[in-house]
């Protein structure tokens, strides 16, 4: 009964875990940071790569304990968050602030370890994200636009490890994942919108689920298909992509605006929800694209 009752509070502290360091989203995020270092890497270097694993998920997982301990009454209030760790009672505060301030120095020390440039954007991305984001997420929607900054760093945080340097072409993998951003989040924003107003935060650029929110998010989808087909004219550096890789991309970004006019059409919370899985979609194969673009060209 004893062996029971701890393999069940065992698997009932990794699931925790799992939720304070927001497992799912963080593994998407190395991903991304994976994918910016073989755009940029001559030659692969594996414990380089698992570096970035570890150190990107330790920075992520560290920003998302940070927001949970500073949104725990918020939290309570919503339907999507009230089953989390701390405002459920699982987990108490201290405990989330051991997690965060041990992820926060482990991951610093792992990018360090890759190069001192890549440990300098992981510790923005964490200072962003917790000290300008989250207060600003119930006081303005502009909160979207700082979000967007640490959100975007993934991508180009793995040139940077790769080259250990800034230009051109991480600048651009930064401003591909910066549009992207607003058509994905705006989307959560309009189907959970009922839940987010209990909590008090503002993440639609209008206020609420309309017209204009509907306008900037396809605005936002235009920007992000046309920096992401930019390398194709050879004018990004090192980043290039073929014809073929950009005529891909292109059509990727048509499904995802299409999602985006029915939004503007619909205003429902289905269409807002199709949006937003076309959105992952999008950023996800346009990633694997780029990669493979450059390995089979």
């Amino acid at each position: 009964m004893s062996s029971t009752k701890s393999s069940v509070s065992t698997a009932s502290a990794l699931t925790d875990f799992k939720e304070i360091t927001k497992m799912g989203l963080s593994i998407s995020v190395v991903f991304s940071a994976i994918a910016g270092y073989l755009l940029g890497v001559e030659s692969i270097s594996f414990t380089t790569l698992l570096l970035l694993a570890f150190g990107g998920y330790f920075m992520v997982g560290a920003s998302n304990a940070y927001n949970q301990i500073i949104e725990r009454d918020l939290d309570a209030l919503m339907d999507r968050t009230k089953n989390r760790p701390i405002p459920s009672g699982r987990m108490s505060v201290n405990t989330a602030f051991v997690i965060a301030t041990s992820f926060t120095v482990l991951g610093l020390i792992t990018l360090y370890v890759i190069n001192p440039k890549t440990a300098m954007y992981g510790a923005i991305s964490i200072f962003l994200y917790t000290s300008v984001y989250t207060p600003l997420k119930t006081k303005t929607s502009l909160a979207v636009f700082v979000g967007a900054l640490p959100g975007a760093i993934p991508f180009m945080l793995g040139w940077v490890a790769a080259r250990n340097d800034f230009g051109i072409e991480p600048g651009t993998l930064f401003a591909i994942q910066f549009f992207w951003q607003f058509p994905h989040f705006w989307s959560i924003g309009w189907f959970l919108y009922e839940d987010y107003k209990k909590g008090g935060f503002f993440m639609l650029p209008t206020g609420k689920p309309d017209k204009g929110t509907a306008v900037q998010i396809i605005m936002y989808s235009v920007w992000t298909v046309i920096v992401s087909i930019i390398p194709v004219f050879g004018f990004t550096g090192d980043l290039k992509l073929s014809i073929v890789g950009a005529a891909l991309v292109f059509l990727l970004g048509m499904v995802m605006l299409v999602y985006a006019f029915k939004l503007f059409q619909k205003r429902s919370i289905k269409a807002a929800k199709q949006l937003m899985l076309s959105s992952v979609f999008y950023i996800t194969m346009l990633q694997i694209i780029y990669v493979a673009d450059k390995f089979l060209r």
